[in-house]
């Protein structure tokens, strides 16, 4: 049951039925993806989820509607000239999709760029009046097939979790994602560039060795040893584009939206529980400006959360708060709520049809 000052606040119909969130929601399938596999290998598992010719016709969808055919067609040869640059073990683990899907290499690639462009979020981290950190986000994505692509993926070295995220099939980043008993981490598009630059910040990223957004999340879950040391890097560590960084750990204080320019931190903006700073919460704009006035979502979230209030909060009311619209929308794919401290909560549901009005 929602606190009774929810249910006073006038948020209670909301919060205890889910009015307005639309149809049901069902759990992603669960890969498990050994790291100590050679990377070319490491997808195979997908095979026992998604037939190979349904996930090639999905890609095709996911880049006909992001990337314009005649930049799909131009690019390719710029994109097996860049192969070469990229890092392992991605580059492996990308090959190992093309021929697992039965597309071309410079499909895959450009697939797994395509994911980069338009990740819409919300993304919340809060802490309780014990000190417990909770972290929730919705990620919007303007494409229904995704909800059919959803995944949740156990990433393995010598039979054990390292960490763990929810992505999407025929995709090799992360956007969500935990270390256990560590770290928490999602990430926020921001703000939104034209795709005729994003192409340029792709070529660029690799002759200058900048990171796709979503492999630094990856690279920091599997390398980071806590919480300060994922702050670090994804803070330093030169990547493609602007982002926010959500973070999470597993001690009082330890959360923290990272607002990112390609080269380093723009911003830093730490949960401060004491001076009533409990919740922040991140959408697709930098947190000291205004969000456009036709989105809401920050608006709502914010009125929820302090409706909620600090002595309330908990992985359901995150999940609840999360739930209203539009901080859930008509193309929010899947809401995810974790706590680095009980790995056990890792919970992500897909939204069959997003959140209705």
């Amino acid at each position: 049951m929602p606190p009774p000052l929810l249910l006073g606040w006038g948020w209670g119909c909301l919060l205890l039925a889910h009015c307005g969130s639309g149809s049901g929601v069902s759990a992603p399938p669960t890969l498990n993806i050994s790291l100590d596999q050679e990377p070319e290998e490491r997808w195979k598992p997908l095979s026992l989820h998604f037939d190979p010719a349904y996930l090639k016709n999905a890609s095709d969808q996911v880049i006909d509607s992001t990337v314009p055919k005649w930049v799909h067609q131009a690019v390719k040869p710029v994109v097996l000239a860049l192969e070469k640059y990229m890092p392992q073990p991605y580059a492996g683990e990308i090959r190992g999709l093309a021929q697992l899907i039965g597309g071309s290499l410079s499909d895959a690639i450009i697939l797994n760029f395509a994911y980069e462009v338009s990740a819409f979020c919300t993304s919340i981290v809060t802490q309780d009046k014990q000190g417990n950190i909770y972290h929730g986000r919705n990620l919007d994505y303007p494409h229904p097939v995704l909800r059919n692509l959803t995944i949740n993926v156990n990433f393995l070295k010598n039979g054990k979790v390292v960490y763990q995220g929810t992505s999407f099939a025929g995709y090799i980043g992360l956007w969500t994602g935990q270390s256990p008993n560590k770290f928490t981490i999602s990430g926020d598009q921001r703000g939104s560039e034209h795709w005729w630059n994003w192409w340029k910040n792709w070529v660029s990223a690799f002759l200058f060795r900048r990171s796709p957004v979503s492999w630094l999340v990856r690279e920091t879950l599997e390398n980071a040893e806590d919480f300060l040391d994922a702050v670090l890097r994804l803070s330093k560590v030169p990547i493609i584009t602007g982002v926010y960084y959500i973070v999470g750990g597993v001690r009082a204080g330890e959360g923290v939206v990272i607002t990112r320019d390609r080269t380093g931190p723009a911003d830093i903006w730490p949960l401060e529980p004491v001076n009533g700073g409990w919740y922040r919460v991140e959408t697709n704009y930098d947190h000291w400006k205004p969000s456009p006035e036709q989105d809401k979502r920050r608006k709502v979230a914010n009125e929820a959360l302090n409706a909620t209030g600090q002595e309330h909060i908990n992985i359901d009311t995150l999940y609840q708060v999360l739930s209203l619209y539009p901080v859930c929308n008509g193309v929010t794919v899947y809401t995810t709520t974790m706590s680095a401290a009980a790995p056990e909560k890792f919970t992500s549901v897909i939204r069959s049809q997003g959140c209705l009005p």
